[in-house]
C-alpha cells in the first residue's frame, strides 16, 4: 500500500471501530493503549485466518504451530522436546525462549508466545498476579514444591539432608539477571532478598551450572533437574523454609490455546508429576 491509502485505510478503521489506534505528532505515531489492546485482537484473527488457509487450501497436511516462553526451566525443554518428537512425521513451526521473568509476560500478553511457564510464591504473588491482570493474563498452577538449593554434586553441602540457609553463608548466590525489572518480585530465585555476601548475576542456565561446578555456588529453585538433559553434576537438596514454589502457565485471556498446546500442557504437567514423585 501506498502511505496515503495506509493512513486512509487506518483512519477508516478508527472511525468503523470508534477508536484512535494511533497517537500522532511531527515525530511520528505510536500506539494508544486502545491500538495495543486492538493489536492483540487483529494478531489472534490474522493467525486463525492463516490456520484455515493452511487447512483448506493447502494440498499438503497443515502446518503446527506453537510457540512457548518460560523462565530458565529445564523441565520446560524436556516437555518440548517430548511434544516435537510426537510431531516428528509433521510439518510444525516451533518456537522455545527462555526470558527474564517480565519478558516471559509480556511475550504472552503481546501474543508472541501461546504460554509461559513461570512460578509464584507467598512473596511475589501479588505483584505477580497484579501485573497478569494489566496484561489481560491469567496464571493457571501445575504444581506446587518446596524449595531446594542446586549445588554441585561434589559440594561441601553435598551429603547434608537439608541445608539451612546459614549453611550457604559462605558460598556464592548465583541469579538470573532481570534486566530493568530488577525487582526481587521477578526474580527467578525464590527467597530472592535472602542476604547473602557473595553474589554472581549470569544470563542463562549453562553459565549459572558452570559456577556452581567451578566455584561452589548455589541457586534456590524448585529442585526439579533433568539429568537427561543437564548430565548429573548438579544435584538438589532441600532448603529449610516455610515459603512454596507454585509453578504454573500464564496464557493470554483473548487467546484460545491451540490443540498442540493442549498437548504441551499435558506433557508438562505428566513431566513435572513424575520428577516431583521420584524425589
Amino acid at each position: 500500500l501506498s502511505q496515503p491509502s495506509l493512513s486512509h485505510a487506518i483512519k477508516e478503521l478508527e472511525k468503523e471501530m470508534n477508536i484512535t489506534l494511533f497517537h500522532r505528532s511531527s515525530k511520528g505515531v505510536t500506539l494508544t493503549s486502545e491500538g495495543e489492546e486492538f493489536l492483540l485482537y487483529a494478531r489472534q484473527i490474522s493467525e486463525q485466518i492463516n490456520l484455515m488457509n493452511r487447512r483448506y487450501k493447502d494440498d499438503e497436511a497443515p502446518q503446527q504451530i506453537f510457540s512457548v516462553a518460560g523462565q530458565h526451566y529445564a523441565f520446560v525443554v524436556d516437555a518440548f522436546v517430548r511434544l516435537l518428537k510426537q510431531y516428528e512425521d509433521h510439518d510444525y513451526q516451533a518456537t522455545l525462549k527462555e526470558l527474564r521473568t517480565y519478558e516471559v509476560i509480556e511475550d504472552v500478553a503481546n501474543l508472541k508466545s501461546e504460554i509461559g511457564i513461570i512460578y509464584r510464591s507467598h512473596y511475589n504473588r501479588q505483584v505477580i498476579n497484579a501485573e497478569l491482570e494489566k496484561k489481560h493474563s491469567h496464571f493457571t498452577p501445575l504444581i506446587s514444591v518446596k524449595p531446594h538449593v542446586f549445588i554441585y554434586k561434589d559440594h561441601p553441602l553435598a551429603d547434608y539432608e537439608k541445608i539451612a540457609p546459614s549453611d550457604l553463608d559462605t558460598y556464592p548466590k548465583l541469579s538470573y539477571d532481570q534486566g530493568q525489572h530488577n525487582s526481587f518480585y521477578f526474580w527467578e530465585e525464590v527467597l530472592a532478598d535472602f542476604a547473602s555476601r557473595k553474589t554472581i548475576t549470569v544470563s542463562d542456565r549453562a553459565t549459572l551450572f558452570n559456577l556452581a561446578i567451578g566455584l561452589n555456588g548455589y541457586t534456590i529453585s524448585s529442585g526439579i533437574i533433568n539429568a537427561d538433559l543437564n548430565g548429573s553434576d548438579i544435584i538438589a537438596r532441600p532448603l529449610v523454609s516455610s515459603d512454596t514454589i507454585e509453578i504454573g502457565y500464564i496464557t493470554n485471556n483473548m487467546h484460545t490455546l491451540k490443540p498442540i498446546a493442549h498437548t504441551f500442557l499435558e506433557i508438562l504437567t505428566e513431566r513435572l508429576e513424575v520428577s516431583v514423585g521420584s524425589d
